[in-house]
């Protein structure tokens, strides 16, 4: 009877011992519940500002690329036409020295004639050569060699050396045949009998 008793005793403050025991209130799961929304905002906005700011971080890199891709090109696009404009000039150099090679013989013949007195002025033939003297000089063709002038083994071929008294130093004594250049470039050096000290 006394257990009987004990098991419908009712416990103060009309509450069951396993919900004392469990420690569990109705309230607190309301309360966790609020505090849960709460944090799940803060997660998504903390979310969002970090997507923002990746996305800012690789805009700021696709922005740095493409400038360095846009430097890259602009340097390559100016060394392109730095070479195209060189290897223009020096196609037309080219082209002007097969030109003036082509030339040479005709103006040899020209001077040859003149030596010989058949360039008379006013004669056609005369004309002629006056007009591919004009060419040649357009084309930026120069003679050199004459006679009287100082012996350059680097601009004069020599062909005879003649030991010539008074002489005190290497000196053209005649002309053979005309030396050319075309700008800087030798086409073809001047051949010469050179007077050289009699011993």
């Amino acid at each position: 009877m006394a257990d009987k008793d004990f098991e419908n005793t009712e416990v103060p403050g009309g509450e069951d011992p396993e919900a004392q025991a469990s420690g569990s209130d109705p309230q607190e799961g309301q309360g966790n519940a609020e505090g849960e929304e709460l944090t799940v905002d803060d997660i998504l906005g903390a979310s969002q500002n970090a997507d923002a700011a990746a996305e800012d971080a690789v805009l700021a890199d696709l922005e740095s690329q493409l400038l360095d891709d846009l430097k890259r090109l602009q340097a390559e696009y100016a060394n392109y036409r730095r070479r195209t404009e060189e290897q223009r000039e020096v196609e037309i150099e080219r082209a002007k020295g097969a030109v003036a090679k082509g030339l040479l013989p005709v103006l040899d013949d020209l001077d040859r004639a003149e030596k010989h007195g058949d360039l008379e002025e006013g004669t056609p033939f005369a004309a002629i050569a006056v007009k591919l003297r004009g060419v040649a000089e357009r084309i930026g063709l120069i003679t050199y060699g004459a006679a009287g002038e100082v012996f350059d083994p680097q601009q004069h071929e020599a062909i005879f050396q003649a030991p010539t008294p008074g002489a005190t130093e290497p000196t053209i004594l005649e002309v053979v045949e005309i030396g050319y250049r075309l700008g800087s470039v030798e086409l073809r050096p001047a051949k010469v009998v050179v007077a050289v000290p009699a011993e």
